[in-house]
């Protein structure tokens, strides 16, 4: 990543912010982090004390119009959220050419392949816009497994029901153009 552009908030709950009565910046950032998770409509099966737990193990960036997200063929270490702005995914063809494959809004997850599978990046991504992000690095994700599995669990389903309906809908669109 184009480190120039991308700038990123991380949080951790450690046993010390958990005990703390004040409203400490990890907490408040915590809080704005479970607020984008309810409003992000992907993870509609968890209950909000889930969104607060969860809310530990994701963290924010915020990302320049233009910078490159990852990059095609790369390891996939995390995946993001689009909270707001566009991402273009873009892969190139046999030519060299890069081409827009789709360019996604708010609510979006993407990458999340590279992080559930650990193969490379099936594509590029590009801020289309300026955005800011939700981000799950894999690391954080095996971590929210062993201390919360049933969390974890919903998290990775809702991920998987998302990536079906987008096989779906691209099975659906490969007929449409055979016929």
């Amino acid at each position: 990543m184009n480190s120039q552009h991308y700038q990123q908030a991380q949080t951790r709950n450690t046993p010390q912010e958990k005990d703390r009565d004040d409203m400490s910046e990890p907490t408040l950032l915590n809080n704005e982090i479970r607020d984008w998770l309810m409003d992000c409509g992907l993870f509609d099966q968890l209950l909000p004390a889930d969104f607060a737990a969860a809310s530990g193990y994701f963290s924010i960036s915020t990302i320049a119009q233009g910078a490159e997200i990852f990059h095609e063929g790369d390891a996939g270490s995390f995946m993001c959220i689009i909270h707001t702005g566009q991402v273009s995914v873009q892969k190139t063809n046999g030519d060299g050419q890069t081409v827009i494959m789709a360019t996604l809004r708010s609510g979006r997850a993407f990458g999340e392949m590279a992080v559930l599978d650990g193969e490379r990046r099936s594509a590029s991504c590009v801020a289309a816009s300026h955005c800011q992000l939700l981000n799950l690095g894999k690391d954080s994700l095996e971590k929210m497994l062993n201390d919360a599995p049933k969390i974890a669990a919903k998290i990775i389903r809702a991920l998987a029901v998302s990536l079906s309906r987008r096989l779906r809908m691209a099975d659906g669109q490969l007929l449409s153009q055979q016929v």
